[in-house]
């Protein structure tokens, strides 16, 4: 049913990720699916990598860990962006349809009173992807 799915992280949060993770590894082994992990972040340094080429390493890294550990094929897709926190959901949108994602995993808090003024990324990916996505709430 699935074939390529996309699971977007955010390597400095990786633990808030645990729940998502795991449901992405379940899919991935029930319909033998390729498994993209998808990073954005800006060319500046961050918390997590110095530059770009650290960053996709990093991801890179993550990726062969995840497929290791839960016995899948996996990639990983860097996203570059000038502002990772404005153009998040933008960037998603474009990854999931570059990598030619069927099915997008993401992990997404509980719903609350700000997302009736702003939406969360998972709420906006879900209305917009033109492929299934499942949020899994963390």
């Amino acid at each position: 049913m699935f074939k390529k799915i996309m699971a977007p992280v955010d390597l400095a949060h990786q633990d808030a990720l645990a729940k998502a993770l795991i449901c992405t590894a379940d899919l991935a082994n029930q319909y033998d699916a390729e498994v993209v992990f998808v990073g954005v972040t800006a060319s500046t340094p961050s918390a997590v990598a110095h530059n770009p080429k650290e960053y996709g390493e990093k991801l890179a890294a993550f990726a062969a860990a995840q497929a290791e550990k839960y016995g899948f094929r996996a990639g990983s897709h860097p996203v570059i962006s000038h502002d990772p926190t404005a153009e998040l959901d933008d960037a998603l949108l474009r990854a999931a349809g570059d990598i030619g994602a069927d099915l997008v995993v993401m992990a997404s808090h509980l719903p609350n009173v700000l997302d009736h003024v702003w939406p969360s990324n998972g709420g906006r990916i879900a209305q917009h992807a033109k492929c299934s996505v499942f949020m899994v709430r963390t």
